[in-house]
């Protein structure tokens, strides 16, 4: 099970800068509660901020703790990565991703490996967690289709492609609420990944499931939102 999704945006160049946030989700498999995953937003400097998740589930044998960074600027309403970082631990091999972009010299380095990545450099390029600053952005200027060039914990340029497919009213822990369900588009009809957001909360994630093959990998669901940065992460 692997988890993951959302943040938010505008730029500092705008009306409203970008808002701080801290949330709770819990992380559920076929029913059963597994596991816990909090999301923090934070201004570090001018135009700066971070993104941070982390989550640690359990499910049988089966261990999983991971945490997940990615410091970037907002400049003109677009989110542009400066570095992303992924630990992981629990059953089967650690791993431990790190991804700095260069944006002087246009190029873009991994832990992985020796040189710079053999990429092209995209003005919109995103890492594996601003492309959810940007999607969440996105969403409140009113898109319905969204298109992200992404550079991959191991350094692999891929695009993430979505659509919002509805408007719904959901069931969290701590009541019913209203959302807008975006649906990420992939070539293999197998694999499913659906995220819910509530405009009333800011247009912040409150739920994603992730399936394939017709089977449920996992599911997350907001439990604790706070719109500051009083709160640490855990």
């Amino acid at each position: 099970m692997l988890v993951g999704i959302s943040a938010l945006l505008s730029c500092s160049a705008i009306a409203t800068p970008l808002s701080e946030y801290y949330a709770e989700y819990q992380v559920s498999r076929k029913g059963e509660v597994h596991g816990e995953a909090t999301r923090q937003l934070s201004k570090v400097a001018e135009n700066t901020y971070t993104v941070r998740y982390k989550s640690d589930i359990e499910w049988m044998i089966f261990s999983d703790v991971r945490t997940e960074e990615s410091l970037f600027e907002v400049h003109n309403d677009q989110v542009q990565p400066l570095h992303y970082s992924m630990k992981r631990e629990g059953t089967g091999p650690d791993r431990d991703y790190r991804v700095k972009f260069n944006r002087e010299d246009k190029t873009i380095h991994s832990n992985q490996q020796k040189y710079p990545l053999d990429v092209k450099w995209l003005a919109q390029q995103q890492d594996h967690l601003s492309y959810q600053v940007q999607l969440r952005h996105d969403l409140m200027a009113g898109k319905r289709k969204f298109s992200y060039p992404i550079i991959d914990k191991k350094g692999n340029q891929r695009s993430y492609d979505f659509a919002v497919v509805g408007e719904e009213m959901i069931t969290l822990p701590f009541g019913n609420i209203n959302t807008i369900k975006v649906k990420r588009l992939y070539d293999d009809s197998d694999r499913q990944a659906i995220a819910w957001f509530a405009p009333e909360y800011n247009h912040m994630l409150v739920k994603m499931f992730k399936g394939k093959d017709g089977m449920e990998q996992f599911q997350i669901e907001l439990k604790h939102y706070q719109p500051d940065s009083k709160t640490t992460a855990k």
